[in-house]
């Protein structure tokens, strides 16, 4: 998609950009209902939809699809924005663009998620739609819970089910050619550079054991035997096996 001039038949080089003043003025003579202002309103502000699809840039989606169904996303905006509140067209319409593209991309998502779970997703977007057209600006969550009368922890599970997937690679933060990507954020407690050691120093501990002893270990803890069990198979006494296991921990211990 970056650096690609040509979308959907149209010279990405040569959109052109309105003044604020000039939005607001259209967008009062589109609410007259001015056909030919809502026109250059529509194509005034190709580029801002242009600047949202770049977002999905990583996604490996079509950039004429997105941008089809981002002017979608721009036209439901000029439609629906109320020119009596003090507001930026563009703190509205972005994230109209950008949910008419989220949505798309859902609709043709590999991953499946249930029919309840996809309707109260779509009835919260409904109803943040609607909350934004009146009030221009994104309701909270537990706005929108007041709204459809659910618990706020459906709202939440809901849209967290549609959520696109991230790819590990995703850039969060760019600065001098230094990309940090969403994987060298991500913790790994498990796999930390301490339990490699100790995972290293264990195996060296009881690889200095006795044979036998590393028998009764392998039997007791890796495939869950008694003692008794592990008496018959090795051949020594219950007792015995108490001891040695004893003495073979204490030395792992040590070890370590």
């Amino acid at each position: 998609m970056q650096g690609k001039v040509e979308i959907c038949g149209v010279n990405t080089a040569k959109l052109k950009v309105l003044k604020s003043e000039e939005t607001m003025e259209l967008l009062r003579r589109t609410k007259e209902g001015d056909a030919a202002a809502r026109q250059k309103l529509i194509e005034g502000n190709l580029r801002l939809v242009l600047s949202v699809i770049q977002r999905f840039d990583r996604r490996g989606e079509n950039a004429d699809d997105l941008f089809q169904v981002g002017c979608i996303g721009l036209i439901k905006a000029i439609d629906n924005f109320n020119v009596d509140l003090n507001v930026k067209f563009s703190t509205y319409g972005v994230p109209m663009i950008i949910g008419e593209i989220r949505r798309y991309l859902r609709d043709n998502s590999s991953m499946r998620v249930s029919r309840s779970m996809r309707d109260t997703a779509y009835k919260v977007l409904q109803a943040k739609e609607q909350f934004m057209s009146q009030h221009q600006r994104e309701p909270t969550v537990e706005e929108i819970a007041q709204i459809l009368d659910v618990r706020r922890e459906e709202i939440v599970f809901a849209l967290e089910a549609i959520t696109d997937p991230v790819s590990l690679y995703e850039p969060v933060y760019s600065d001098s050619g230094d990309t940090v990507c969403v994987m060298d954020q991500v913790k790994d407690s498990k796999n930390t550079d301490d339990s490699w050691l100790e995972r290293i120093a264990l195996k060296e501990a009881v690889a200095r054991l006795p044979e036998r002893e590393r028998k009764i270990l392998a039997l007791r803890f890796f495939q869950g035997k008694t003692q008794m069990e592990v008496s018959v198979e090795v051949g020594i006494s219950q007792a015995q096996v108490s001891r040695l296991e004893k003495g073979a921990l204490e030395q792992i211990r040590k070890g370590m």
